[in-house]
């Protein structure tokens, strides 16, 4: 699952916000806890059967959250690999191919941006070293091109805050067309304030040449070599006026010199507004195609007159790789337990002395049973390795089992979820089978945990419903009824898709690109936990039993869906699909 906002810069929106991990070196050095795992770290497979079982889903999950697979990330051959898996399942069990050109695959227009060698700034002769002076960031991936530099005038824009207060910035009209230079705010260290400045920045100058942040000495090392990998974006921005793609403005981090020598004075002596020099260069990125791609296969229905409509069944197939700094698996894991018991949904910060010693307490037990064990792949194992091999093992239960539903049965394992919803956005926005004739869409993002120590309220019959009524009345209570009829109906967690809620699930995930056109849908999950986009999301946590159960409701809801006489009836007023989404 990942955060996503719209803003007024539209392509921005499909951006998934970056979280700096800066607390990984505490983390190895700082015992932590978990409860204690009773499942193997690796698992045999074994052949899966027409039911729904527990087993099916582990031998499933052992195999699509593996080391090998290197999590997942588009972009990458392990994505590939990942997603070969599913196709091959898919045609194993006699699905349909319904991607491109007679294939499982919808391939996605995803570019992995590089800075160009020919990237450069100069101010009155002198020249500026990337990575060590500025580092420019691709604001490409907006959806636009990034305006050219050269010959421009740089203007002060003012010092920035958290939150960002505009009316103490330059105004976009005084702004326009020229070399925006803002200064941040100091941290508690002395260091400037790291934020997500980029996005609300280049919306708010959208018509500015460029927006230069002075924080890059709050950057360090390492991080600064990241900011100048390569960056990936979905390139399905429509054309602008004349065929030409929106311009946006250049964004780069750039250090207190080198804004002194832009602006012509130290940035915390200035006035907003106060004119500098005049800039000469470029900032310009490379692109090359970058592997992803949706799996789609279909189910065909049983009855002629319902076969064109579909029942879509999702998950997404994506992680979020790996990276080069490996950590103690147990110490963060237990770390996470005390600290930041939702994962990255918390603030990563230092343990207290208190914390040390409860985190300690739980290590020492852990270290019992252990090995301890260097980590640094993210296995994604229930986000969203739950919800892709329930989806399979759905799949199987209707392509095998006795039940033939009416409508058609439309399976998409969705990419790039954890960059921005791209391969459900890509996939609405281009779908394989008429957009129309999708009755509705069956959600599932990370369903295989909901313990009573994975989050509050949590237990045996825990599950979070979400959006299952904002666009179809029917459609909700038909879940509830599905439900009641199981042998061991869930106990439904609604809160979190209250209006307003801060957590903003019903835009994080892959079901809002198909409720944006008004197609209904129902969003399934146990909801977050200690493991949350960290390296110790692995199989052997898993819930199977728990996670067979949300899948056969799933199966069960779908084939009800699938058999009604009419469609979900529509009730709500529909969004605007290309409009922001707002829970």
């Amino acid at each position: 699952m990942v955060s996503k906002s719209r803003s007024t810069l539209r392509s921005a929106a499909r951006i998934a916000l970056a979280c700096l991990m800066t607390a990984r070196a505490l983390a190895a050095q700082q015992p932590a806890a978990a409860p204690a795992k009773s499942l193997p770290l690796k698992h045999a497979p074994q052949p899966t059967t027409a039911a729904i079982t527990a087993a099916d889903l582990m031998t499933r999950l052992y195999i699509f959250a593996d080391d090998s697979m290197m999590g997942r990330e588009v972009g990458t051959p392990y994505h590939l690999k990942a997603t070969a898996y599913l196709a091959a399942e898919a045609q194993r069990l006699g699905l349909l191919p319904a991607g491109d050109s007679g294939t499982y695959f919808q391939n996605l227009p995803v570019f992995d941006h590089t800075l160009s060698p020919k990237a450069s700034i100069t101010v009155e002769g002198k020249t500026f070293a990337v990575g060590t002076d500025f580092v420019p960031r691709d604001n490409s991936l907006f959806g636009g091109t990034v305006r050219p530099i050269d010959n421009t005038q740089v203007i002060f824009g003012g010092t920035l805050t958290l939150p960002v207060d505009t009316a103490k910035l330059v105004t976009p009209a005084a702004a326009e067309g020229k070399f925006v230079v803002m200064a941040v705010a100091a941290g508690p260290d002395g260091k400037p304030l790291i934020a997500g400045y980029r996005q609300p920045l280049t919306a708010y100058y959208l018509n500015s040449a460029a927006v230069a942040v002075v924080a890059l000495e709050g950057f360090e090392p390492d991080q600064r070599r990241a900011l100048l990998e390569p960056s990936e974006g979905l390139d399905d921005s429509p054309p602008g006026p004349g065929g030409d793609k929106e311009m946006l403005p250049a964004f780069l981090y750039v250090t207190r010199a080198m804004a002194t020598a832009l602006t012509g004075g130290p940035p915390d002596s200035l006035s907003r507004g106060v004119p500098g020099k005049i800039i000469h260069g470029s900032i310009l990125f490379d692109s090359t195609r970058a592997p992803a791609r949706n799996v789609v296969a279909i189910l065909k229905g049983s009855d002629p007159k319902l076969a064109g409509e579909y029942v879509a069944i999702g998950a997404h197939n994506d992680h979020i790789g790996f990276n080069h700094m490996p950590v103690d698996h147990d110490s963060l894991r237990a770390f996470d337990a005390v600290v930041r018991p939702q994962g990255e949904d918390d603030r990563d910060r230092p343990a207290t002395a208190e914390e040390q010693v409860r985190i300690r307490q739980i290590l020492d037990s852990l270290r019992k049973k252990n090995t301890p064990r260097q980590d640094s792949i993210y296995n994604g194992a229930d986000d969203d390795g739950s919800g892709s091999v329930a989806t399979l093992e759905i799949a199987e239960a209707f392509a095998r089992g006795t039940a033939k539903p009416k409508r058609s049965i439309l399976f998409v394992w969705h990419a790039g979820e954890e960059k921005g919803l791209w391969g459900s956005q890509y996939f609405t926005d281009h779908p394989t089978v008429p957009r129309d004739s999708i009755v509705a869409q069956l959600n599932m993002d990370m369903i295989g945990r909901g313990a009573s120590y994975d989050i509050k309220g949590g237990g045996p019959a825990y599950l979070q419903l979400i959006g299952s009524r904002r666009l179809s009345t029917e459609l909700g209570d038909l879940v509830e009824a599905v439900n009641k009829t199981e042998p061991r109906p869930f106990k439904i967690d609604y809160q979190f898709d209250a209006n307003g809620h801060p957590q903003q699930y019903y835009c994080r995930s892959d079901h809002y690109e198909y409720a944006r056109y008004g197609i209904p849908i129902a969003f399934f999950s146990t909801g977050g936990h200690r493991d949350y986009h960290e390296v110790t999301d692995e199989p052997q946590y898993i819930d199977y039993d728990h996670l067979a159960r949300v899948a056969t409701l799933v199966y069960h809801i779908a084939l009800r869906v699938a058999d009604l006489d009419h469609r979900p009836v529509v009730d709500h007023p529909k969004p605007d699909p290309m409009g922001q989404c707002v829970q």
